[in-house]
């Protein structure tokens, strides 16, 4: 099953109409691109709560790590350098932090809201090598912009 990303996209507008609260879109948006494709082994958010923290949010999956510092991991890369990290083979990236042994390939994207205010970023685990491909990052940064208000 692969994601039928006007179809999400279409459900997350609707489900999440006149919400301004970040952490109930959040938690609306992890459910809804989890259940969206089985290539989703562990989806969810790690905010920023201060400087140079991210600290896990809503999420759908076994359990993740709670503190990712900006300075390690493709979390904290993608934090970091405000650009998406396509990683097909976590154990080829740099200060990978292994939350789940299962983990093979990562996709993860920084979610802006308005004033281009960095909110922390989506992590999409997949237990799966190279699962991930250059349309899932532009389709689910679209999603996420259009959810999160990012001007």
């Amino acid at each position: 099953m692969h994601v039928d990303y006007p179809a999400l996209a279409s459900a997350i507008r609707s489900l999440t109409h006149g919400e301004t609260d970040e952490v109930a879109l959040m938690a609306t948006l992890a459910c809804e691109i989890h259940h969206a494709d089985d290539r989703f082994d562990w989806t969810g958010f790690y905010r920023v709560t201060e400087p140079e923290v991210l600290k896990i949010g809503p999420y759908q999956g076994g359990h993740g790590c709670l503190v990712i510092p900006f300075a390690r991991g493709v979390c904290g890369a993608a934090a970091r350098t405000g650009q998406t990290q396509l990683v097909p083979d976590v154990d080829a990236f740099p200060g990978h932090i292994a939350c789940a042994s299962s983990t093979r390939s990562e996709l993860v994207i920084p979610v802006f809201g308005p004033a281009g205010r960095l909110l922390g970023v989506l992590d999409i685990d997949s237990n799966q090598p190279d699962a991930f491909t250059q349309d899932d990052a532009d389709q689910l940064q679209r999603i996420l912009d259009d959810t999160f208000g990012r001007d």
